[in-house]
């Protein structure tokens, strides 16, 4: 009786299709329903799921623009935040989309004030420490020591691409859509992404060695041991100019629309320089007793922001090359000092001690710390189609859920009543839209999602 039942089970069980095979909601929306009906089901949804629904598909884009759904959630919201019973005009597109753009970063500021934070953290990513990334578009970019660099989805923890390292030393990377530029020695190094074609600049006497390096299509700027940036023409693979900017190693980097390269040294002095007349424009700090660890630029405000060995975290305001303020918010050295782009609100910062802290741009104060609380229940091994240059080794990562907590009052004095293993420092960090990414010099990445 029982194997019958069993094979009674297993024939309904084939009868019914896959779920592969099963169309998508959007598909049986669009076959069953008129636009008319589309448009009213999407009537109900605010600002922020509206503009999700418009890249669905080009079917619920046209509708959604067609109708002027976001104009019409755009004077919702002024009628909501005045008091008026109606408003009658008529509003630009640019317009509603600094609206959209002025909520978005408000919700990112109240979402990194959260009590409680989930943190996904996938593990074996690399055979070694992890302690630099990238992030753009939804995708992290990984890799220095084991010789093999590796793209993964935020949203499915899965190695969607690999690129195989030459044996010199890679120093620092980025990319975009099409490309992976590495600072590999003395030489720029591109791979092409999804073709895995690999070119390398030329090697060039008397450079010493590369620390790090940012990049403007066509230029690539590295910063170099001998206080030196040196520009990259990276498709005529050779070097165009050379600015002194340091007297000591230069340890990090970040370049402006504007021409600008604003470069910190293990000295502790940040210059600017303009790439067009490849002179130093200004000093924002003097060589002193801390050097600079990490900075980054904020276009929205002008701001440049850096993060030294001995805790302290600066701003400047780089039209007039004058300070805004410094604060000690670490005992010891910030490793990694970021911002969401277009945000002029929340600077996230991470060093040694562990301690995830978000700061008010326009002041430096804390207005939040985090650190992992407990871990949740093991959450099992995603699968990875890996679309390698390389190789096809289909990698996949153990992912774990677990809680980060929020500290209250400051712990910058009171930091070793914390243990060391809810803390790992933290070695680099991004920041997208209500979320943080860090690694910590292991072989497991984090994501922090402040919802």
């Amino acid at each position: 009786m029982e194997i019958q039942n069993h094979k009674r089970k297993k024939t309904r069980a084939n009868l019914s299709p896959p779920f592969s095979s099963r169309p998508p909601t959007r598909t049986i929306i669009n076959q069953y329903f008129t636009s008319d009906i589309v448009c009213h089901i999407l009537s109900y949804l605010d600002q922020f799921d509206l503009v999700r629904s418009s890249i669905v598909c080009k079917s619920w884009h046209d509708t959604i623009h067609s109708s002027h759904l976001l104009t019409l959630a755009y004077w919702k919201h002024k009628v909501d935040a005045l008091g008026l019973s109606s408003v009658v005009g008529t509003v630009s597109e640019s317009t509603v989309n600094k609206y959209l753009e002025e909520i978005a970063m408000k919700q990112h500021k109240l979402c990194l004030q959260n009590e409680s934070v989930v943190v996904n953290q996938w593990n074996g990513c690399h055979s070694v420490g992890i302690d630099q990334f990238r992030m753009k578009m939804g995708l992290v970019l990984t890799g220095l020591e084991d010789k093999v660099m590796r793209i993964w989805s935020l949203d499915s923890f899965k190695c969607l691409e690999e690129y195989s390292l030459p044996k010199l030393e890679l120093a620092d990377f980025d990319f975009d859509e099409s490309k992976i530029v590495g600072l590999v020695g003395t030489r720029i190094c591109i791979w092409r992404r999804h073709s895995g074609k690999r070119s390398m600049s030329q090697e060039h006497a008397g450079i010493t060695r590369g620390f790090c390096m940012r990049y403007i299509d066509p230029e690539a700027v590295v910063g170099c041991g001998d206080g030196t940036a040196r520009v990259f023409d990276m498709y005529s693979r050779n070097c165009s100019r050379i600015i002194k900017m340091h007297n000591g190693p230069i340890t990090c980097m970040a370049l402006t629309d504007d021409q600008l390269v604003v470069s910190g040294s293990s000295l502790g002095s940040i210059r600017v320089a303009d790439l067009s007349s490849d002179q130093v424009a200004g000093t924002l700090r003097s060589a002193g007793p801390a050097g600079t660890k990490s900075l980054c630029y904020n276009p929205g405000s002008y701001s440049v922001f850096a993060g030294s060995t001995s805790g302290h975290a600066y701003c400047w305001d780089l039209r007039t090359m004058k300070p805004l303020w410094e604060k000690k918010i670490s005992p010891n050295v910030i490793y990694s000092i970021q911002h969401l782009r277009n945000d002029t609100s929340s600077l996230v910062v991470g060093g040694i001690d562990g301690v995830l802290r978000i700061l008010n741009q326009g002041t430096g104060e804390i207005t939040s710390s985090y650190v992992m609380d407990k871990k949740g229940m093991f959450m099992g091994r995603a699968s990875s189609s890996s679309s390698s240059s390389s190789s096809n080794n289909n990698r996949g990562a153990f992912i774990e859920k677990m809680v980060a907590r929020k500290l209250s009052g400051d712990v910058t004095t009171d930091i070793d009543r914390i243990p060391k293993d809810l803390r790992p420092p933290v070695t680099c960090l991004a920041v997208g839209m209500k979320k943080v990414v860090t690694t910590h010099n292991n072989k497991f990445i984090r994501l922090w999602r402040f919802q």
